[in-house]
This record gives structure tokens, sequence and C-alpha cells, in this order.
């Protein structure tokens, strides 16, 4: 797998999170139902900055401005946000939790574009 299919893969992943974080039923019910959005999205965001920055530490700062300014902005009026100040927490732990993906997931390798 190449890396651009690979951080794709890792963008859909925070999406499932949530998706799926609406109908947990379990252990820290009310936590999951806070937080776990922010924290997939965060993720989803850290790997599609990685999509057109190629460096982590660029992707990461990107991705903390567009999650934390959607939290300041009350969801750029798209969408409904419920202000919670631990959102900011949960979205630096989604974006963290990107880093150490990538960090840990090997990136493929590109194909050659003949010249």
């Amino acid at each position: 797998m190449n890396t651009k299919a690979r951080n794709v893969a890792m963008v859909l992943a925070g999406v499932g999170v949530l998706l799926w974080k609406s109908g947990y039923r379990g252990p820290y019910e009310v936590l999951v139902h806070s937080y776990a959005g922010n924290t997939g999205v965060s993720f989803a965001v850290y790997f599609l900055m990685l999509l057109s920055v190629p460096r982590r530490w660029v992707a990461a700062a990107l991705a903390m401005g567009v999650v934390c300014l959607f939290e300041a902005a009350d969801g750029f009026g798209v969408m409904t946000n419920t202000y919670d100040g631990w959102d900011y927490a949960a979205n630096g732990i989604g974006v963290g939790l990107g880093w150490a993906a990538d960090a840990v997931i090997p990136r493929g390798k590109e194909k050659s574009v003949p010249r």
C-alpha cells in the first residue's frame, strides 16, 4: 500500500470513529459520546493534512489549527457544536494519536513517475 492510500485509510478510520460513537453503549459511555468524535475527527484531519503537506509537524500544526478553529467558531455554522473546553484536549489527543500512528505504520513505496 502506498502512502496516499494509507493516509486515506486512516482518514476513513477517523471518520468511522465519529460514526461509531453515537451507537456506543458500555463503559465510559458519557466520555465516548462527548469526546470520541473530536478525537476521531482530529485523527482524520491530521492524515488529511498529510495528503498535501509531507512534513509531519506541519500537518499536525495545521490539523490542530483547523479543529480548534472549528471549536472556537462553533462548527463554522455548518454543524451543530456544543462547546466544551475539554474538546480542545480531545482534539490534541486525536492529532497526537495520528502522529503516533504515522510514526508506527510504515509508509509504502511511492510509484515513480517516468520522465
